[in-house]
């Protein structure tokens, strides 16, 4: 090998080595889009607030409707896993009811549906939580919100994010005015996407850095 063959490999190689390190390296995510809070934070003090909402600690008897289950990851907007985030989640039961003293809705109350839990990210952002899909609720006589679950999520260092999850090809996003109210992008990092497992879905989540 010339000299000058031998600089031009050495190169190649040195190039090519950087070129691998930095695609093992994390990439940037787009921090998931805000949405508003809706008038249904839970404001009834409750014990049970984990990660499995279709029981209630100390009843006997299971929330009613189709149980699913959600797990993702917490990233930042630079890519990395973040642990120890706290995600506070509610939504409505199956019947399209809130457990709220403010939803006045002739849907049917589930006193063995949690409705709401706080939990924590593990090692590597991971988090998971067992629920029922939820039921869509009138905005009023001829409208109806599309199912979604609410989520609020706090990490010191990063600015908390408010947003909601909707579900992937429901027939109610078509009409439901906040959800089309976002971008096609926005749409996408808002949507759960379904898995291959029955009633499984993933939903990851990117906070914005302070």
């Amino acid at each position: 090998m010339t000299t000058r063959n031998r600089r031009h490999f050495i190169r190649n190689l040195t190039l090519g080595s950087l070129a691998g390190l930095l695609g093992t390296q994390v990439q940037a995510r787009t921090v998931t889009p805000r949405e508003m809070e809706g008038p249904y934070y839970p404001i009834t003090p409750q014990k049970d607030k984990d990660a499995d909402l279709t029981q209630v600690a100390g009843k006997i008897g299971k929330a009613k409707g189709t149980v699913i289950e959600i797990f993702g990851q917490v990233f930042d907007n630079d890519g990395h896993a973040l642990e120890d985030v706290t995600v506070d989640l509610w939504q409505a039961n199956s019947f399209g009811r809130y457990h709220h003293p403010h939803d006045r809705s002739d849907a049917p109350i589930d006193e063995h549906f949690q409705a709401w839990a706080i939990i924590q990210t593990k090692a590597q952002g991971h988090f998971r939580f067992k629920t029922v899909f939820p039921g869509a609720y009138p905005l009023n006589a001829s409208q109806q919100r599309t199912p979604h679950i609410h989520l609020k999520i706090s990490k010191k260092g990063y600015h908390s994010l408010l947003t909601q999850m909707y579900f992937p090809d429901h027939p109610l996003n078509q009409s439901d005015g906040l959800f089309n109210s976002k971008t096609a992008v926005e749409q996408t990092l808002m949507t759960a996407k379904k898995t291959t497992a029955a009633n499984q879905y993933r939903y990851d989540i990117v906070l914005q850095k302070v």
